[in-house]
């Protein structure tokens, strides 16, 4: 399981919830997750990374 699903289950949050925080499509972050898409934008990553509330790193980096 990658960061991003690990943290996003770990806060307790559906996909639709981080997308709506985020502004980031919930079908974009599925892919995000499933890894049939790989190297979002900066941009991307420090809004997924604000809506839950950690740093973008630790999300996609470790």
């Amino acid at each position: 399981m990658n960061s991003l699903r690990q943290v996003r289950l770990n806060l307790g949050y559906t996909l639709r919830e981080v997308a709506e925080k985020s502004n980031i499509s919930e079908g974009y972050l599925c892919h995000l997750e499933n890894g049939s898409k790989s190297n979002p934008s900066k941009t991307v990553m420090d809004s997924i990374a604000k809506a839950l509330n950690t740093k973008a790193y630790l999300l996609f980096y470790l």
